[in-house]
């Protein structure tokens, strides 16, 4: 994709989002808008991306799924973001690009506000990215680098915990989860995160505006 077409390209992404931080309790970050901190003081945390639709201007992005690892040292909105991206290998080069543009916020849109936060993109590369679903649990596999599960909360009935109407920017409805299992390998960091904060999301994410 030509620089100068850069924030011009059409771009939709649909889907689901996986979380998982470090916050011992789920993450005020979700209600505050990041104006609260996390319950660490920092944020280190992995995703998953499993986009069920998508397409950047002509290449098409269903059916591939996307890991991200990120690390905020503070508040979300003072910035200093460090991330890093991993990208399904059965990308094509077309689509890779585009997923390497819309996870950078080069793209612009639901994502741009990565490409002011993010102050160091560690980078991205492929790897066999697998997003499972069995039951309730979220599965999110990234060859030894990131082994990540999260589960819902059950509230009253055994219904799902749900925060609804947000203004967050991943989407207005954000289940509250936990992980059975968060591991992080990757770029020097050995992060284990059972038992804490995690979240699921619907998304539906477009750009560039």
């Amino acid at each position: 994709m030509p620089f100068d077409e850069l924030g011009t390209v059409p771009w939709t992404i649909k889907g689901e989002l996986i979380l998982n931080c470090n916050c011992t309790v789920f993450c005020p970050c979700v209600v505050s808008l990041g104006k609260h901190p996390p319950t660490e003081g920092h944020c280190q945390a992995w995703a998953g991306v499993r986009i069920d639709e998508g397409q950047y201007g002509d290449a098409d992005l269903s059916g591939l799924n996307v890991g991200l690892m990120l690390e905020i040292p503070g508040l979300m909105a003072r910035g200093n973001w460090k991330a890093a991206a991993y990208i399904d290998e059965r990308a094509s080069d077309e689509a890779y690009e585009a997923l390497v543009n819309i996870f950078s916020g080069k793209a612009r849109g639901t994502t741009g506000l990565f490409s002011l936060l993010v102050s160091e993109f560690l980078g991205a590369e492929r790897a066999p990215v697998v997003f499972e679903t069995e039951g309730k649990a979220r599965r999110l596999m990234v060859g030894k680098k990131i082994q990540g599960e999260v589960v819902p909360v059950e509230g009253k009935g055994g219904e799902d915990i749900v925060v609804t109407n947000t203004e967050y920017w991943m989407g207005p409805d954000i289940t509250v989860a936990t992980a059975t299992k968060g591991r992080v390998r990757a770029f020097g960091r050995v992060w284990d995160f059972d038992g804490r904060s995690a979240e699921i999301c619907q998304i539906d994410w477009h750009g560039p505006r």
